[in-house]
């Protein structure tokens, strides 16, 4: 029977894999997938998770290949409304960090056991006071499973249907391009939707958009939607580069509990916010790097720290829904409004980034109101 067994070897996973691991727990870590998965989809690691991996060394590990953005700018017309300064926050690391989360992935790894991959999970149960794990090959036994394998897992452990799950009908594009810039992050807004580009390592720019047409999913129309919507807002050098555009929606799900016995959830199993705000993996990176130490002086004690796994689970649920209300307020200042309430927008945010309420705005965005912060 193994210490800990964890489904998933996402960032997530691996992260919470390699804490437990270093603790000196037997840990075994299943993944679906046959290969890490080498495209790029969240991009930005925040302070509180840089702070809370620095004495492992993997902050360090992370920032090496990292790009630093120090603060981001909404403009409109190609005029600047205001700025969020996350180089004025009073926190360790005042900045965001991107990079592509293959690189997470991999920095994140480098302290897990090797990963089965190929393994498709069937079923976790708690069985007596031991974990029992169905693949599609064998029956794994564990003191703990921790399931970190993304929406797919929800049904794992949730009963289908239990979840309330809200559906925005906004679908948005995306698209990596070579572009200028530097490490500032800059959100267009006017009224046809919001045009959002990230700096990324090596000269590249994460930009998307609201897609105005969802329903004609060709991959030329999309991507033409793409170029018009770079164009519009003056990104020449992007849209010129623009080779194909994907398309994603957004949906947000907040369970109401995470530990069930010897089954605890973490990550996008467990809570799932918009990505528009970039929060998402890194309210699993610290649902793993506050859980990892109860699990260890659980499995080392054998005693079960029911006080303590109470209390990660409210603060984790608490900063999902926190995330989860940001997330669903970008989602609404970023829809297309017409002449009048567009300039109202424009007002009120400039307003708002131009007073001291910026600094809460700049806090908010670096998930500065997390439990874990």
């Amino acid at each position: 029977m193994h210490d800990v067994i964890v489904i998933g070897g996402g960032p997530v996973g691996m992260l919470a894999a390699g804490r437990l691991h270093r603790a000196g727990l037997d840990v075994v870590v299943l993944e679906r997938r046959a290969e890490a998965a080498p495209g790029s989809r969240a991009i930005g690691i925040h302070a509180p998770v840089l702070a809370a991996l620095e004495s492992s060394g993997l902050t360090e590990r992370l920032l090496d290949g990292a790009l630093r953005v120090d603060r981001g700018e909404a403009r409109s017309g190609g005029r600047l409304l205001g700025t969020v300064r996350f180089d004025r926050l009073p926190t360790r690391f005042p900045f965001v960090a991107t990079l592509p989360q293959s690189a997470t992935e991999a920095a994140l790894a480098a302290d897990a056991p090797e990963v089965r991959r190929s393994v498709a999970v069937t079923s976790v149960r708690n069985d007596g006071d031991r974990v029992r794990v169905e693949t599609d090959g064998e029956a794994l036994l564990a003191r703990v499973a921790i399931v970190a394998a993304g929406t797919r897992a929800r049904d794992l452990v949730y009963r289908p249907g239990a979840l309330r799950v809200r559906r925005y009908p906004d679908q948005y594009l995306m698209a990596d391009l070579a572009a200028p810039g530097g490490p500032v992050a800059v959100v267009h807004l006017d009224g046809g939707g919001v045009l959002e580009s990230f700096p990324l390592p090596d000269g590249r720019r994460r930009f998307v958009a609201w897609d105005a047409s969802p329903t004609d999913d060709a991959p030329d129309a999309r991507t033409e939607r793409m170029r018009v919507a770079l164009d519009q807002r003056g990104e020449r050098t992007a849209a010129a580069g623009l080779e194909l555009a994907t398309a994603f929606r957004v949906r947000r799900v907040v369970a109401p509990s995470l530990v069930r016995g010897g089954v605890i959830v973490i990550g996008d199993t467990a809570h799932e916010v918009s990505p528009i705000g970039g929060q998402g993996m890194n309210l699993g990176l610290l649902d793993a790097a506050t859980l990892a130490p109860v699990v260890a002086a659980w499995l080392r004690s054998g005693r079960r720290p029911d006080a303590e796994l109470a209390r990660w689970e409210r603060d984790r649920i608490t900063s999902a829904r926190t995330a989860a209300r940001l997330a669903t307020m970008n989602t609404a200042l970023g829809r297309p409004l017409g002449q009048t309430a567009d300039a109202w927008r424009r007002a009120v945010l400039g307003g708002v980034l131009r007073s001291p309420a910026g600094g809460v705005l700049a806090k908010a965005y670096a998930m500065g109101f997390d439990r874990a912060a």
